[in-house]
């Protein structure tokens, strides 16, 4: 190495992960990738280091000081881009934070967009702290919390859902604040033994039922149960004071807020997001979402403050019909859903056929999904968006190919109902596709399938085109 030589950011980010190979105490650099291009560009811009003659090999070019200042501008830039603080009214302050690191949420839905983790404080005569956040994001959550406090101390931590995601971090903050009180419904009081290992956690919480309110000064809570929405112990809150309806995880979508804005009236698209939410995690539970909108029905509400994604601001009339449509398990839009699983490619090329001849008789927004390549929680949101289906698959080990009887599976544990299908199946010496198709699908409600069934022997021929054509006919 040449000493003095003056090296660019890229090849400074090169030698810093060299050093956190070696030292995990240099604060885990991996943990802040994100951050990592952005902060080098700006401490570089400033600074440039020097490497001394003969140190390359010893990994001990950096300063140790300057590398540490470095270091610390590079972890609290980090907590700074996921943890987003922002004023929402003079008393009320989104605490929340974004987890832009998550691969899969649940550990099965994928999130490329990331997903928030919203919780709020209320500063009124009486402080008190809305929901928490998943661990994975609790040192941010925490220096949020810490910020908007300011000097005060917080008298209730409100749980309106126990899942983890949302209250990861209540024993650190039970021990952090003695005299806190946990403000959250009867059915969570027996179950927050089963997460957290406080024998005396019960003795600190104030049990809300249907109705009762929680007075914080100007500021006065509301709760209303919302059993199975999507969890047993769910309790939303009505703020009488500024018309927010605190709603747990209903209303909620997949996405950080630095992607797609902190208000629904930012967010270009929150249905598409909202949709796939909705009907992979809420689904199953038609019937109680319907009964919250009952209860949201007769209150006068301004906004609603979901537990994932941004918060509603503006024409409410149009989140809540599309909640309501997905509840009651309704198309939401006209369309031809083909679900294929092909394995060498026979079946899609006849589901590409029926396609054609569809839209040739004027069939409009028909698409094709492969199932092998593409989301399934996608797959299975779009099934629920439009009115018809067709499944097309092959025969697999005397039974369905794989893909098609997960999607069917996961139909199934969501409460797929009232739809028209068609069916499409191949199989080159004992096609059985249909059969498992037809039983599968005979254990839905109020679905129809279409006739007739088309059959495909290995590839489809000529004489494959007029039951093609009748399929095709049948569902328009």
């Amino acid at each position: 190495m040449i000493a003095g030589k003056t090296y660019n950011a890229k090849l400074q980010l090169f030698y810093a992960n060299i050093v956190e190979k070696i030292s995990d105490r240099l604060f885990l650099l991996y943990r802040y990738y994100l951050a990592l291009t952005t902060v080098a560009l700006r401490v570089s811009s400033r600074t440039r280091i020097t490497l001394p003659k003969g140190q390359f090999e010893s990994y001990s070019f950096f300063n140790l000081e300057g590398f540490t200042i470095f270091a610390a501008q590079m972890r609290n830039f980090y907590i700074n881009i996921n943890a987003i603080m922002k004023k929402i009214t003079d008393d009320v302050i989104y605490i929340g934070v974004d987890d832009l690191d998550i691969d899969l949420f649940e550990s099965q839905y994928k999130v490329p967009q990331g997903i928030s983790y919203n919780s709020y404080l209320i500063l009124d005569e009486k402080v008190a702290i809305l929901d928490t956040a998943d661990a994975r994001k609790g040192e941010e959550w925490e220096e949020n919390l810490s910020k908007a406090l300011g000097e005060r101390q917080p008298d209730f931590l409100v749980v309106h859902h126990l899942e983890p995601d949302h209250s990861s971090m209540i024993a650190k903050i039970l021990e952090k604040y003695p005299k806190i009180q946990v403000v959250t419904g009867v059915r969570s009081v027996k179950m927050l033994s089963q997460f957290f290992e406080m024998p005396d956690i019960a003795t600190r919480c104030m049990e809300m039922k249907e109705g009762d309110l929680l007075d914080l000064g100007k500021h006065k809570l509301r709760f209303y149960a919302a059993p199975m929405v999507h969890w047993p112990e769910v309790m939303v809150s009505f703020d009488e004071f500024d018309g927010a309806l605190y709603s747990a995880d209903a209303f909620g979508k997949f996405g950080a807020l630095s992607k797609f804005g902190f208000y629904s009236s930012e967010d270009s698209d929150w249905s598409e997001e909202a949709r796939r939410y909705y009907i992979n995690i809420v689904g199953k539970y038609g019937g109680p979402v319907q009964a919250l909108l009952k209860k949201a029905s007769v209150l006068p509400i301004k906004s609603i403050r979901s537990l994932h994604g941004p918060i509603i601001n503006e024409n409410l009339e149009k989140y809540i019909k599309l909640y309501d449509t997905w509840s009651r398990c309704l198309p939401e839009s006209k369309g031809i859903m083909i679900a294929v699983a092909s394995i060498y490619g026979g079946t899609m090329e006849a589901a590409e056929k029926l396609k054609e001849l569809l839209e040739s008789k004027g069939a409009e927004n028909v698409f094709i999904r492969d199932l092998c390549r593409t989301d399934v929680s996608r797959n299975v949101s779009d099934a629920f968006r439009y009115e018809k289906l067709v499944l097309a698959a092959s025969s697999y080990d005397n039974g369905l190919f794989t893909p098609m009887h997960s999607f069917i599976h996961i139909l199934q544990m969501k409460c797929f109902m009232g739809r028209t299908i068609g069916l499409i199946e191949n199989g080159s010496w004992a096609p059985s596709a249909a059969r498992v198709m037809n039983e599968m699908l005979c254990q839905l409600t109020n679905v129809t399938i279409v006739e007739p069934t088309v059959t495909i022997r290995s590839r489809m021929k000529s004489t494959d085109y007029p039951a093609l054509e009748r399929l095709a006919d049948a569902l328009l």
